[in-house]
């Protein structure tokens, strides 16, 4: 499959990928990331293996596209942590300075 990172085109294939990472210990993923065998890799991990090219040159996008469109299961930027937020009745608890007793 043709695909262009960092504005150079790259000819790339599921098998030259499988091959490209093969010995290469992944680096902890704490954004995007791509499943290549059963490891998690970076996504400009990846992209920096198989082009050669330095992180700075790509985006983690071009890479997370490409690998999607050669079949490798991406995995999006961890969702944040919902914030707890207090109800009403905490709230004007708070605000008088006297425990809550539910």
């Amino acid at each position: 499959m043709r695909c262009v990172i960092a504005r150079f085109p790259f000819e790339l294939t599921k098998s030259g990928v499988l091959e490209s990472m093969k010995g290469v210990k992944p680096e902890p993923a704490t954004g995007e990331s791509v499943i290549i065998g059963r490891r998690h890799y970076p996504v400009k991990q990846v992209g920096q293996v198989i082009t050669r090219q330095d992180r700075r040159d790509f985006s983690a996008a071009e890479v997370f596209r490409a690998m999607a469109r050669l079949g490798f299961t991406c995995r999006p930027l961890p969702a944040a942590a919902p914030v707890d937020t207090p109800d009403p009745l905490q709230r004007a608890s708070a605000m008088l300075g006297t425990p809550v007793s539910v």
